[in-house]
């Protein structure tokens, strides 16, 4: 019997991540899960973190974990443990698979996926209150907000889109709960530090006004935060805001740190594709960053992924377009 985990990895849509095998597995074209075998001395959960970096280059938070699944294949006999996870990475890179889709929890009953998947997509749906082929949820539970203690809870608990909103919306209408989002995004806690700026992420695009006063202490904290997830959401959240309203000396501060993420090679996709964009903005504001910028992306060439290849391209057009305009 072989021991696998497998990942439901959610985007900030609520969509979950699927894989296509390769002609050359023992599924081949079946489309499943990402996960893989357990190695000796490994605990589950750092077998996932573990198996979806090295097959899809991707971070993820795990939220929580399902019912196994026993399943014997004929040839080979696993027990599949599922996790659910959290990701803000869009673009995975496939080293082992041949595709990739982010599709909604209730098309998976379309896909041709494997006998033991299909067992966890049907729990899934189950779980998160997907119902037959509608996909509508459950109403979200409510919280209190005013207990300190019961809305560190909620925010520490698996949620769905529709809780995010809600609580997004509430914080854009109280400064208490914004505040506490703020704080609990600088937590130690992985979780709680990354659905706190996951729901930053869509207060920002429900007002980035809000954000104003709070840029300085983001922008000093950028080079300071270890949960990845956390420095993409204020990456993104940054990039809502006017530059032109942000002091100087923070416009400095932000630039080196951008300037320095582009160039790291550890930085995600999803890290160097808003550093990217922040600097580009930055650079119609201070036309003689431009040329750095086109020179480091002409830099990341043939060294990074596709993704942020195809998102320099787009930069480059963009910068000799402004460049045309003076």
């Amino acid at each position: 019997m072989i021991r696998v985990t497998c990942a439901i990895i959610r985007n900030e849509d609520q969509e979950v991540l699927v894989v296509q095998r390769d002609e050359k597995s023992d599924h081949p074209f079946k489309w499943e899960f990402p996960g893989g075998k357990i190695n000796d001395g490994e605990t589950e959960e750092e077998c996932i973190v573990r198996e979806i970096r090295e097959e899809l280059s991707i971070d993820i938070v795990i939220c929580g974990r399902m019912e196994e699944v026993d399943h014997d294949y004929g040839k080979k006999h696993i027990v599949l443990i599922p996790f659910i996870c959290d990701t803000l990475d869009e673009l995975p890179l496939l080293f082992e698979h041949n595709a990739f889709r982010w599709m909604l929890p209730s098309g998976l009953r379309e896909l041709d996926l494997l006998d033991a998947d299909v067992i966890v997509a049907e729990k899934y749906l189950e779980q998160t209150g997907i119902h037959e082929l509608s996909g509508t949820y459950n109403k979200p539970p409510d919280f209190d907000p005013d207990a300190d203690s019961a809305f560190l809870e909620v925010i520490g608990s698996t949620m769905r889109t529709r809780e995010i909103e809600y609580i997004a919306t509430s914080a854009s209408e109280d400064p208490w709960l914004f505040s506490k989002l703020i704080d609990y995004s600088l937590s130690d806690d992985g979780k709680i530090g990354f659905h706190a700026s996951w729901i930053l992420t869509k207060v920002a695009d429900k007002n980035p006004v809000l954000f104003y006063d709070k840029i300085p202490l983001m922008v000093d904290s950028l080079d300071k935060i270890i949960n990845e997830s956390v420095l993409r959401s204020y990456l993104r959240i940054i990039t809502k805001v006017d530059m032109a309203k942000m002091g100087s000396s923070y416009q400095g501060i932000l630039t080196d740190h951008c300037f320095s993420f582009l160039k790291s090679r550890v930085s995600s996709v999803a890290v160097k594709a808003y550093s990217m964009e922040i600097i580009y903005r930055l650079a119609l504001i201070y036309p003689e960053l431009a040329q750095e910028l086109s020179a480091t992306i002409n830099m990341l060439r043939g060294e990074t992924s596709a993704g942020i290849v195809a998102r320099g391209r787009i930069i480059l057009k963009q910068l000799a377009a402004l460049k045309k305009l003076r």
